[in-house]
C-alpha cells in the first residue's frame, strides 16, 4: 500500500513538473512602471532581447507609467501569479511609495516577489545651459542667494530623483522649487526646453543631450566618476561631502508566483545581464550591470525602504 501511495503521489506531481519544465509556453507580459523613454524603459529594452532568447518566448512590454511607478506596481501586484506577468521598475514604487501614499493599494514588501536587480547607476545633477552655474558650488550659491527662485523637475512626487534632490537640498542647505511631472521623459523634455532649471536624472536618457551641449552636467551622485562622463566630478568631491544617490531597475513577480518560476526567471535575468553584448550596451548607457539573486535583491529593497522612510520624515515629503 505504501509503495502504491508513493507511485500515485509521484504520478500526481508529473503534470506540475512537466508544466514547470515546459514553462513558458506562451509570450510573457512585462509591465514597466514608467512611460516609454524613462530609464527603466531604456534599460529593460536593453536586456529584453537576451531574456527572450533564453526563455524561448517573447517578453511583451506593457508601459504603465505615472504616479511614480505606483500604477504599474499595483497592476503587477494584483496580477495572477502564474508566471506570465512580471514587473520591471525603479525603486520609487517599492521603497518610497508606502511612506508618502495613504491607502496604497499594494504592499511593496508583501505583494511583490523580488527576482533580480538588473542594473543600477548614479544620478546626475544637470542644468539647462541658460542657468549661470558651471559647478556644484555655483548652483548651491545661486540657490542660497535667491531661495526658491530656481526650480527643478522630477519624475513625480516621491520618485527617486525627487528624493535625491530633496536630500541634496538638505545636505547643501539650499532651496529650489519642486515641479513634479508624470515621468522622467516629460521632466527632461521641459528641462531641455528651459521651462525648468535643473534636475537629478539617471545617465542613460540624458547622456546624448549632455554630449550635444543641450544640457550641462554639474556632478555625479555616486562614489566615483562616470566612465561615460569622466570630466564631471562627483558631487562629493565638488562640494557636498557624503552625498550619494542613484536609481536602479529590477525584476519582480506577483507574490505567490511558484518558486520554480521565480528561480527560472532569476536564472534567465542573471544570464541575460551577463551576456557580453547586453553588458556592453548597459555600460555604454551609463548603467552598472548587476544580475543578483532574489535574496540579495530583497535585502536591498528592505534596506532602501528604511532609508527612504527617514528621508521622507526629515524632508516632510508629500504627494503634490
Amino acid at each position: 500500500m505504501i509503495k502504491l501511495a508513493i507511485v500515485m503521489a509521484a504520478a500526481a506531481l508529473l503534470p506540475q513538473l512537466a508544466a514547470a519544465q515546459d514553462y513558458p509556453v506562451r509570450p510573457v507580459r512585462l509591465i514597466l512602471g514608467v512611460p516609454a523613454g524613462g530609464t527603466p524603459d531604456v534599460l529593460a529594452r536593453t536586456v529584453i532581447p537576451a531574456m527572450s532568447e533564453l526563455l524561448g518566448q517573447s517578453l511583451v512590454v506593457d508601459n504603465r507609467g505615472g504616479a511614480g511607478g505606483r500604477i504599474g506596481a499595483e497592476l503587477a501586484a494584483h496580477a495572477a501569479p502564474d508566471g506570465y506577468t512580471f514587473l520591471m521598475t525603479s525603486p520609487g514604487a517599492l521603497t518610497i511609495a508606502q511612506h508618502i501614499t495613504k491607502g496604497l493599494a499594494y504592499d511593496p514588501l508583501k505583494d511583490l516577489a523580488p527576482i533580480s536587480l538588473i542594473a543600477s547607476g548614479p544620478f546626475l545633477l544637470i542644468v539647462h545651459p541658460s542657468v549661470p552655474a558651471k559647478s556644484v558650488k555655483e548652483i548651491i550659491a545661486l540657490g542660497k542667494a535667491e531661495p526658491g527662485k530656481l526650480n527643478y523637475s522630477s519624475a513625480g512626487s516621491g520618485t527617486p530623483n525627487h528624493m535625491a534632490m530633496e536630500l541634496f537640498k538638505m545636505m547643501a542647505g539650499v532651496n529650489y522649487t519642486h515641479v513634479p511631472y508624470k515621468g522622467a521623459p516629460q521632466a527632461v523634455t521641459d528641462l531641455l526646453g528651459g521651462r525648468v532649471n535643473l534636475t537629478m536624472n539617471s545617465i542613460p536618457p540624458v547622456l546624448a543631450h549632455i554630449r550635444a551641449g543641450k544640457l550641462r552636467a554639474l556632478g555625479v551622485a555616486g562614489t566615483k566618476r562616470s566612465l561615460q562622463l569622466p570630466e564631471v566630478p562627483t558631487i562629493m568631491e565638488a562640494g557636498v561631502p557624503g552625498y550619494e544617490s542613484g536609481s536602479w531597475v529590477g525584476l519582480l513577480a506577483p507574490a505567490k508566483t511558484p518558486a520554480k518560476i521565480i528561480a527560472r526567471m532569476s536564472e534567465v535575468a542573471v544570464k541575460a545581464v551577463a551576456n557580453p553584448e547586453t553588458r556592453r550596451r548597459l555600460e555604454d548607457q551609463g548603467a552598472v550591470p548587476v544580475g543578483d539573486t532574489p535574496q540579495q535583491f530583497a535585502a536591498r529593497i528592505r534596506k532602501e525602504y528604511e532609508e527612504a522612510r527617514k528621508i521622507v520624515k526629515v524632508a516632510d515629503v508629500k504627494i503634490e
